[in-house]
C-alpha cells in the first residue's frame, strides 16, 4: 500500500512509494570482490523539506541466512523536479561520493539512475561510475545496481528484493480503518 503522508512536501509525491523502511536480501557479484548473498535494510524518510533522506545498510549472509559481517553502507538525499527528473547526492562508507541523475518512469513507480559525478578518497577502491534501477513491484521494492571500474566495464554487481517493514502503529491505524467494513466481511467483495 502506498501512503502519502500529509506533511510530505508536494514536490515529493511522485516518490512517495519509496517512503518507509524496507528489508530483504540480494546477491553481490563483481570481479575482484567476494561473491555473496547479503541482507539489506533501506530507509527513505522525510521531514517536510524538498528531499527524501536515504540510508542503506547491508551485510554478508552465511548459507543459513545469518549475518556474518557488514558489507556496505550508504546515505544520501533524493530530489525530483516537475519534469520527473531525479537527482541524488550519495556518500558510501568505502570513501566514495556520487551525484546521480535519472528519471521516474511514466505511469509506473520505477526510477532509472546513472552517475554524473564520482569523487573518491585515496583509501577507496577503484570505481568509475554506475547505473541503478529501482522499482515498486507488487508492494515490494526491487533494485539492481551496475558499476564500472577502470579495469571492469559497466556490469551488474548487486541486486535485492526488499519488503516494507510495517510498524505496530501502522497496523493499529489500518485496523481503525476497518470499522467501516460490513460485519460479515463478505459484502465487501460483492
Amino acid at each position: 500500500m502506498i501512503e502519502i503522508p500529509s506533511d510530505l512536501n508536494p514536490d515529493l509525491v511522485p516518490l512517495a512509494f519509496l517512503l518507509g523502511t524496507w528489508e530483504g536480501a540480494g546477491v553481490s557479484d563483481f570481479p575482484g570482490a567476494e561473491k555473496c548473498n547479503f541482507g539489506q535494510s533501506v530507509t527513505f524518510s522525510h521531514d517536510g523539506r524538498d528531499f527524501i533522506e536515504y540510508t542503506s545498510r547491508s551485510w554478508v549472509l552465511d548459507a543459513q541466512g545469518n549475518k556474518v559481517r557488514p558489507l556496505e553502507s550508504e546515505s544520501g538525499y533524493w530530489r525530483i523536479d516537475k519534469a520527473r527528473k531525479v537527482e541524488i547526492v550519495m556518500v558510501r562508507d568505502q570513501g566514495v561520493v556520487e551525484v546521480w541523475y535519472g528519471e521516474l518512469a511514466d505511469q509506473k513507480p520505477q526510477i532509472d539512475l546513472v552517475t554524473d559525478a564520482v569523487a573518491r578518497t585515496a583509501a577507496s577502491g577503484p570505481y568509475s561510475g554506475g547505473k541503478r534501477l529501482y522499482g515498486y513491484v507488487k508492494g515490494d521494492l526491487m533494485w539492481v545496481g551496475e558499476k564500472s571500474t577502470p579495469e571492469v566495464p559497466l556490469r551488474p554487481y548487486m541486486s535485492a528484493h526488499l519488503k516494507k517493514v510495517v510498524t505496530p502503529e501502522q497496523v493499529e491505524a489500518w485496523a481503525k480503518d476497518l470499522g467501516d467494513l460490513p460485519d460479515d466481511g463478505i459484502a465487501f467483495f460483492k
